[in-house]
């Protein structure tokens, strides 16, 4: 398999969020992105951080989770900031959710949150959910669990050519 021995990012955020409508003037934000390593090849999680972002909009809410929302918030909140998305063009094609390659792989109809995709692989939850640390971390282990059915997309790669950079996604089964 291409590329297997390269290491995956796996990536959580958690953002400021409320319970309906958010108070005049604020705005979804990035608050904590929560990183493990995962070494695909030796089927482990190597490293785990932890980085807290203080919101330049609005203050610290409740809650948020392990899907597409995660890459959306990125890219958005990177134009907001007139920044370069960190990770990699186009962002749908660097990222892979989780939520469904976890749902097809065990044959589910919805999306399950992070917590009942663990107890549906058999896993225990470590550490505090909806920290973003702790949760990558699980994320990390649910991918792990997909790796080992083989229901994962082994490796993004960035290729560059012609001055131009290319993203491309080698899904390897």
């Amino acid at each position: 398999m291409p590329h297997e021995s390269a290491p995956l990012n796996v990536i959580d955020v958690e953002a400021n969020c409320w319970d309906g409508q958010p108070p005049p003037g604020s705005v979804n934000e990035i608050i904590e992105i929560g990183l493990t390593v995962v070494d695909v090849a030796a089927r482990r999680r190597v490293s785990r951080h932890r980085v807290l972002v203080r919101p330049a909009w609005s203050t610290v809410s409740d809650f948020r989770g392990w899907d597409e929302y995660d890459r959306r918030q990125f890219a958005r909140q990177s134009r907001a900031d007139g920044v370069a998305y960190p990770f990699g063009c186009p962002t749908e094609r660097t990222h892979t959710d989780a939520k469904v390659v976890f749902a097809a792989a065990y044959g589910l109809r919805g999306k399950p949150g992070m917590d009942h995709a663990l107890r549906i692989a058999g896993l225990p939850l470590e550490g505090r959910h909806r920290r973003g640390e702790d949760d990558v971390w699980n994320i990390a282990a649910l991918v792990l669990d997909l790796v080992g059915r083989r229901a994962w997309p082994v490796v993004a790669a960035i290729v560059k050519g012609a001055g131009l950079e290319r993203c491309h996604i080698l899904r390897g089964r």
